[in-house]
């Protein structure tokens, strides 16, 4: 169904995993640190990464942030239960979502749908297109799913496209966290907020011309976001 890079060092953990995932007809690369990781990630091209946090040499946060760096590939983070400052740090560095440890491979490979079926192909934007809103310099062509900010491309990754999506299709309504982890990420996450609020900071690096105080994606305290009116 995708091609999975795994990075993971511990061996039975990720010979386990590999031949799970296998089973769900994936094919399956694996490394066991982050720095052959990045090789095998140059090499194959997958469509998802499997990125455990806790690596020898270059850890599982350094070895996120050079694969966003390098490209828009989604990045599912493995980490433990109890490790909440590791969880925030992950999603900061740019994963999209996590799984906690131990893994149950058939809650890693609904993940991994559920993040593919929001990877989509950009194509070419159309100025005549209906479907092209103008938000000051900011243009989403929801048609060719491309956003421009100062007549530049703006790269996004799958999920941070969908948020911008969700939250521009009616601006000045509010959404509440669980409203956006149910339309984004397609399951529930028993009220855990951080995914959002991680991705709406990475969101707004990348749109906002000032970050600390956004003109589109705008914090209503006490209750979620909102896309501000043009």
């Amino acid at each position: 169904m995708a091609s999975v890079l795994l990075i993971e060092d511990d061996a039975s953990v990720r010979e386990g995993l590999e031949l799970a995932l296998r089973r769900q007809a994936h094919t399956v690369h694996t490394a066991e640190s982050g720095e052959l990781g990045l090789e095998k990630l140059r090499v194959f091209q997958p469509d998802i990464v499997v990125l455990d946090l806790m690596l020898p040499g270059i850890d599982g946060f350094e070895t996120c942030r050079r694969i966003r760096s390098a490209g828009e590939v989604p990045i599912i983070m493995l980490t433990a239960r109890s490790d909440d400052f590791d969880i925030v740090a992950g999603l900061e560095a740019g994963a999209d979502d996590y799984v906690t440890k131990p893994i149950e491979p058939r809650v890693l490979d609904a993940r991994i749908r559920a993040v593919l079926r929001r990877a989509v192909s950009e194509k070419p934007a159309s100025e005549n297109d209906p479907a092209v809103e103008r938000h000051g310099r900011l243009i989403i062509d929801r048609a060719g799913l491309v956003v421009t900010k100062n007549g530049q491309p703006v790269s996004l990754t799958p999920t941070e496209l969908k948020l911008l999506l969700e939250l521009s299709r009616t601006p000045g309504q509010v959404y509440s966290r669980q409203q956006i982890l149910s339309a984004v990420w397609d399951h529930d996450y028993l009220g855990d907020s951080r995914l959002v609020d991680a991705c709406v900071q990475r969101l707004r690096a990348k749109i906002e011309d000032v970050p600390a105080k956004p003109d589109h994606i705008q914090t209503v305290r006490g209750f979620g976001y909102r896309f501000g009116r043009s």
